[in-house]
């Protein structure tokens, strides 16, 4: 009896941790009063260099998708309970970016989605 109440209270617990760790989607106009209320939210853009200096959202921050491992997270991001908000051109690879940071630990982490989406204004260049 014991054993199967650990067993139960250990599965509780690891499907508790797994559904916190799952990246949010978020809509602009909540990413927007997000990153307006707290200032320690990282705005992570993840497409291509290329596509980052042609528009990208204000303050954003570049991290392709494709370069995402624990060395680059823990560099870019920082602390795995910072909040994160991830976006790139359609939400393809913004959903996989999110995903790959919720399996490396970071708990606070919400999907965007496309960049189109977004309708309060890019900026060009470094």
């Amino acid at each position: 009896m014991k054993r199967s109440v650990l067993l139960a209270f250990a599965f509780l617990s690891a499907a508790s941790a797994f559904a916190q760790a799952r990246p949010k989607p978020i809509s602009p106009a909540a990413a927007r009063d997000l990153l307006a209320s707290d200032k320690s939210v990282l705005l992570l853009d993840v497409r291509t260099r290329e596509e980052y200096l042609e528009a990208r959202i204000p303050g954003a921050v570049l991290l392709p998708y494709d370069a995402i491992d624990a060395a680059s997270a823990a560099r870019v991001v920082g602390p795995k309970d910072r909040t994160v908000v991830v976006y790139c051109r359609s939400g393809r690879r913004s959903a996989v970016a999110a995903s790959t940071l919720a399996s490396l630990g970071y708990r606070n982490v919400y999907d965007l989605g496309g960049i189109g989406s977004w309708p309060y204004g890019t900026v060009r260049g470094e």
